[in-house]
């Protein structure tokens, strides 16, 4: 039951703070053109800051696990092929595909990955988590760029080269926010850098920011017919999301001999709600974003009770103590 309270209340307040932005895009207090600055903002600033305090504080020298890391690392790439493999036979739509593909495997690692950690263990250090945003996020931004640079709506004009596609794809890499708020983060992790409090109060500032204004910039945007039509593949990429991740590689990693906050950290990375950060790189990189919206809404009103189900199996397989 703890677990069932806590899960409610770290997911409806994310879906209440969508409807927020639904009900102020209703009375005019946010214009599809202001949801759009919203969007710039939270992807060019607030969630490269957010990424860079999760990792910044780390001590990844005192704690590094290789073999966890690399598990991470792996099954996120194995989690993207079978996704990109399934999204070929579900989805038609080329635009549509892409936005499928990165919000059936991008789980709120940064956002619920800590909170769900310290909440379980209470006072226990959290490095676990922080190694498997390191194992999976970079990973996770790094395949979006492509996927959804591969998969935009072109401009009406003929389809561009594979030599253009590829170096538009590694230049987006290159210069993501996201991915630049990864690298800034972990490098001032191994360089033992201070975090003075002034940067650090002002750092939080702006990192508290990113899933709130996110949030109620996807709600403004949100629009219930266009949605209905893509129901259906969003369900089955909710299902994929919260059931089918957990259910292949939970069991792989529980016969590796991971265990405890290890393995909450894995639930996390593989059976969380969809990342709001889906729907934001979705629109900044060329795409509608319903479809994500649609995942992200489903995924978050599911994932209370899908990860409290999956955490019930764990503690009952004495697994997680």
């Amino acid at each position: 039951m703890d677990s069932l309270i806590f899960s409610v209340n770290a997911t409806f307040p994310i879906f209440l703070t969508m409807l927020l932005g639904m009900f102020l895009h209703r009375v005019g207090m946010m214009d599809d053109r202001f949801a759009d600055y919203l969007n710039a903002f939270v992807f060019k600033v607030a969630l490269p800051v957010l990424l860079f305090q999760d990792l910044a504080t780390q001590d990844f020298a005192a704690a590094w696990d290789g073999r966890f890391v690399l598990f991470c690392f792996v099954v996120t790439a194995l989690s993207m092929a079978a996704i990109t493999l399934l999204a070929h036979l579900v989805v038609r739509d080329v635009p549509q595909r892409g936005e499928f593909i990165q919000a059936s495997y991008r789980s709120s690692a940064a956002i619920l990955g800590i909170a769900f950690i310290q909440n379980v263990y209470r006072s226990a250090p959290t490095t676990m988590a922080a190694l498997m945003i390191l194992g999976s996020v970079p990973l996770y931004n790094v395949f979006a760029v492509v996927v959804l640079t591969l998969t935009a709506e072109g401009d009406g004009s003929s389809r561009p080269s594979v030599g253009s596609m590829a170096r538009k794809a590694v230049r987006g890499v290159i210069t993501n926010p996201i991915i630049l708020g990864i690298v800034a983060g972990f490098a001032w992790s191994l360089l033992r850098l201070p975090m003075p409090k002034i940067l650090a109060s002002t750092v939080g500032n702006v990192a508290v920011l990113a899933t709130p204004l996110g949030l109620m910039a996807m709600g403004a945007q949100f629009r219930f017919r266009s949605a209905r039509g893509s129901l259906g593949v969003a369900t089955v990429a909710s299902l994929v999301k919260l059931v089918g991740l957990v259910a292949v590689f939970m069991p792989v990693a529980i016969h590796l001999g991971f265990r405890n906050q290890q393995l909450i950290a894995l639930l996390v990375m593989l059976g969380s709600a969809s990342t709001v950060s889906c729907y934001i790189m979705a629109r900044n990189m060329g795409h509608d974003g319903t479809l994500t919206s649609t995942i992200v809404m489903l995924t978050t009103l599911g994932c209370a009770l899908s990860l409290t189900m999956w955490l019930w199996v764990l503690r009952a397989g004495g697994f997680v103590s």
